[in-house]
């Protein structure tokens, strides 16, 4: 029996850790213990992230969810450290590019446990992105390296990761294990139901990245953009808070289809179900892919490279005329077929279960 520690702390990882706990669970040899940062944490997300996606609970919350980055990330530094010493784990598994997975990765390599970085040698190439350095810090000291793609392989090989004591494995997308699991689940929104049962086309658009939420002039050109595709088929858009006071602050009142924050699974019906997708967010790039929908990508880099490359995901930034013409260029053409499955085939779960236990 070898025991993971395993950190969580933002959203998205919650998603990852779900489907990677039932893998460890199945393996039968792995002793997990879940440690929540509270990066980020609220009733609702209590709700839908461990009891709907079936997350066992975090055995050891720390209600870190304030500060600035090194207030935040140094608090989860020390609680992180004493779980550590407390539990004697053979790894330390850590997910993405959050605050918490920097002060996981940091603790545990000063305690000479070994790290396993799911995610890891994704790159925006933009140093300015805070995740991009908390990857790229985690990675540096993780004893295996866990590449969701061919891509982000070649990337840690790059900077010379042959010539570093790790282990490189390409063991496809978590993400992709919890699209295939999660979209079978029925979603008892009242909300989402009531938008799919009118059964009429929708683009479902997120917008809440800090450069484009925190300046008005990008924020203004996207959704003046997306006011406009909104009068040929409705713009529907989950409102994330920081999103909903800046529009108040700027004082814009677009023209569009707002609900409520949703739940993953509520998320992957209107994925199911949308026309295309225009969003600033990572991970719905890849789900859009995973859903056959095309995606504009309100950015200026992305990290999932081989989606433009296939062109299937176009990166437009802020500006609203090039949203605007990939909108008139994707909109009734179809999805293509045999485009290469970049992310694997939906067992990266079951592949990193057993490199842990190797």
């Amino acid at each position: 029996m070898i025991k993971v520690v395993t950190v969580i702390g933002a959203r998205p990882q919650f998603v990852k850790a779900a489907v990677v706990s039932k893998a460890l669970k199945n393996a039968g040899c792995i002793d997990e213990v879940i440690v929540h940062t509270g990066q980020h944490f609220d009733e609702n997300m209590s709700d839908i992230f461990f009891e709907q996606m079936e997350i066992p609970k975090p055995h050891y919350l720390l209600n870190i969810n304030s500060g600035g980055h090194g207030d935040m990330t140094g608090k989860m530094l020390i609680e992180i450290e004493r779980v550590l010493l407390e539990e004697q784990p053979d790894w330390l598994l850590i997910y993405g590019d959050t605050n918490s997975t920097l002060a996981g990765a940091l603790a545990a390599s000063k305690l000479h446990i070994k790290i396993a970085h799911v995610e890891a040698g994704l790159r925006s190439f933009n140093m300015k992105m805070p995740e991009e350095v908390n990857r790229i810090l985690a990675d540096r000291v993780s004893s295996l390296l866990l590449c969701p793609t061919d891509t982000a392989k070649f990337n840690l090989l790059n900077e010379g990761y042959d010539n570093i004591d790790s282990c490189i494995e390409v063991c496809g997308d978590v993400m992709y294990d919890a699209a295939l699991y999660y979209s079978s689940k029925e979603s008892d929104s009242s909300e989402v139901n009531a938008l799919l049962d009118k059964g009429t086309p929708f683009a479902l658009a997120t917008i809440h990245r800090a450069e484009n939420t925190d300046d008005k002039n990008r924020l203004e050109n996207i959704f003046t953009a997306l006011e406009s595709i909104h009068q040929d088929v409705e713009v529907v858009l989950p409102l994330h808070p920081r999103t909903r006071n800046k529009l108040n602050e700027f004082g814009l009142k677009p023209n569009i289809s707002f609900v409520e924050p949703l739940g993953y699974i509520e998320m992957l019906k209107l994925l199911k179900h949308c026309e295309l997708v225009i969003s600033d967010s990572g991970g719905l790039q890849k789900e859009a892919f995973f859903f056959d929908k095309y995606c504009i990508t309100a950015r200026d880099e992305t990290e999932w490279v081989e989606l433009v490359n296939a062109n299937v995901n176009f990166l437009v930034g802020a500006d609203k005329g090039l949203l605007l013409d990939k909108y008139e260029k994707v909109k009734n053409l179809a999805f293509p077929k045999g485009v290469e499955k970049f992310y694997g085939l939906g067992n990266a779960s079951e592949k990193i279960a057993k490199l842990l236990l190797k």
